[in-house]
């Protein structure tokens, strides 16, 4: 089992800044990578950022390339959201997610995740 608790939420203003973090513990020898989900209210779930281990490969959804920026540390044991520009639409519950199997392609489908943190608010108020 892997456990996963998320931190660094809060309230900003647009344009600000707000960095997450991840905190993994138990069996994360067992994870091969790690990915940052969101939930805006009535919206489903969507892909923002992921991360191999080994932090060769990094993905990013469209709408937060070039502002969020994912990292890794710690020999799996955290991982962060730096999140830069913020916009009203980037209010949402964050949620880390660690992945258990391999992918060769880019871990961004939800069903790829085998442990889910319990989430943080981030709100951005225009």
């Amino acid at each position: 089992q892997v456990q996963l608790v998320e931190s660094g939420g809060g309230l900003v203003q647009a344009g600000g800044s707000l960095r997450l973090s991840c905190a993994a513990s138990g069996r994360t020898s067992s994870t091969s990578a790690m990915g940052w989900f969101r939930q805006a209210p009535g919206k489903e779930r969507e892909f923002v950022a992921s991360i191999t281990w080994s932090g060769l490969r990094i993905n990013y959804a469209d709408s937060v390339k070039g502002r969020f920026t994912i990292s890794s540390a710690n020999a799996k044991n955290t991982v962060a959201l730096q999140m830069n520009s913020l916009k009203p639409e980037d209010t949402a519950v964050y949620y880390c997610a660690a992945a258990a199997a391999y992918y060769s392609g880019t871990y961004y489908r939800d069903y790829q995740y085998d442990y889910w943190g319990q989430g943080t608010q981030v709100t951005v108020s225009s």
